[in-house]
């Protein structure tokens, strides 16, 4: 049994003995313990408090102390692109030169790009570049992930990307999720035959991936260009008799009512939202919905868009969860670090319902809830220890600066850079 004790936390941040997803006024509230103490068993979270609390009896094989440093729990990004074969930083001069993102997929950039060059790439050297993607996030306090496919866009590329990701589940250190995104766009030869794709993706793919368990979510793109209302119905349905619920992209450029229809498939989350109508938002502010708006704003900051309307949605009594969006194309950093600032900065989050949006609920996104997202006894050890800071804000306030100054997986530290 390893055990250890780290002793002296300036502040211990996201207490809780027990979590829910946190709406609308209950993400301003962030549970801290001042001058605490956390204890570790076999990387299970065991005990926890005030220094003047610590049992006298309470030992352990590693004591560390923590310097004053804030603790928290590590990110839970729960939105990613990470299995990819390269970057696009071409189309990131073309967007300065002009260009939007649908003129770049029209031209066959965007995620056409992506998946000819994934399909030309071995499933090995998928594996160990994510696999270095994926510790470098690490580093930077992400300590659960999801991660999608959609850039295969044919029944060999879709099965490798999942088969990639299912490597990195067994070998990484952070829980993972699958994310089945074969609707992510319609490829060349099915650009007028969407039928014939979605016939490949519930006939030929949907029954390999339940076989193979390669998927826990199914995800598609709704949005004019790409999968209509009901070819997002369609796949869902489909991947609904797998077991698998939606997690989905929706009012990214258009309002076409992919909110409603998520809301009708009981979708973990609705994911992307920069597009809302008030009637939108009333929708997703809903008690009988209970998913997860899961805003994306380093997309709408690489894409030059209007961000998501955060205030409104909590305001309303939303759930709103944050993620990277980790993409070659729109999204390329996963720095959940960034992510929380960005919140606060452009969508005017306050700190505290920033870091509840990208741990506890972030954890609730991935049906993670039981393991990571809070200092909570009985989940994973998976913390981060900031550099000296004047109070709790600096971390989003100081954008630009790395505040982590070690991060903690499974109660051992982690390699950072």
């Amino acid at each position: 049994m390893h055990t250890v004790l780290i002793r002296n936390i300036r502040s211990l941040v996201n207490t809780r003995k027990e979590t829910g997803i946190l709406r609308g006024e209950g993400l301003k509230e962030l549970p801290c313990i001042d001058d605490a103490f956390l204890y570790v068993e076999d990387g299970i979270i065991k005990a926890f408090g005030k220094m003047q609390d610590l049992p006298e009896h309470l030992t352990a094989m590693d004591i560390i102390d923590a310097d004053g440093s804030y603790v928290l729990p590590c990110w839970c990004d729960s939105h990613s692109h990470l299995v990819f074969a390269a970057s696009r930083e071409e189309e990131f001069v073309d967007k300065i030169n002009g260009l939007s993102y649908a003129a770049i997929a029209a031209k066959g950039g965007g995620i056409l790009n992506s998946a000819a060059k994934l399909n030309a790439t071995s499933e090995d050297a998928l594996y160990e570049s994510a696999y270095k993607r994926l510790n470098e996030l690490i580093a930077l306090g992400t300590g659960a992930l999801e991660i999608k496919s959609g850039y295969g866009l044919s029944v060999e590329g879709e099965l490798k990307m999942l088969r990639v990701i299912k490597r990195l589940k067994e070998n990484a250190s952070i829980p993972i999720k699958s994310t089945f995104l074969a609707a992510h766009a319609f490829p060349a030869k099915y650009k007028n035959d969407h039928e014939g794709y979605i016939r490949l993706i519930i006939e030929d793919m949907l029954p390999v991936i339940a076989e193979e368990q390669l998927a826990d979510f199914v995800d598609v793109f709704c949005e004019e260009g790409f999968f209509s209302v009901e070819e997002m119905q369609r796949v869902c349905e489909a991947g609904a008799q797998y077991g698998l619920r939606p997690k989905l992209h929706v009012n990214q450029l258009n309002s076409i009512g992919g909110i409603e229809a998520g809301i009708a498939l009981n979708a973990v989350s609705l994911d992307h939202l920069e597009t809302l109508t008030e009637d939108e938002i009333e929708h997703l502010s809903s008690p009988t919905w209970q998913g997860l708006c899961t805003l994306l704003p380093t997309a709408a900051f690489f894409l030059r868009m209007q961000y998501q309307p955060a205030r409104q949605l909590i305001d309303a009594g939303c759930a709103v969860a944050l993620a990277s969006d980790f993409n070659p194309g729109s999204s390329p950093s996963g720095n959940m670090n960034f992510v929380v600032s960005l919140s606060c900065i452009q969508m005017k989050m306050l700190p505290e319902e920033a870091i509840n949006a990208a741990t506890v609920n972030g954890a609730f996104a991935m049906n993670l809830e039981n393991e990571v997202g809070s200092i909570t006894i009985g989940k994973k050890a998976n913390i981060i220890f900031t550099r000296p800071m004047s109070s709790l804000a600096y971390l989003p306030y100081a954008f630009g600066n790395n505040m982590i100054e070690k991060v903690m997986i499974n109660g051992s530290f982690v390699m950072t850079r």
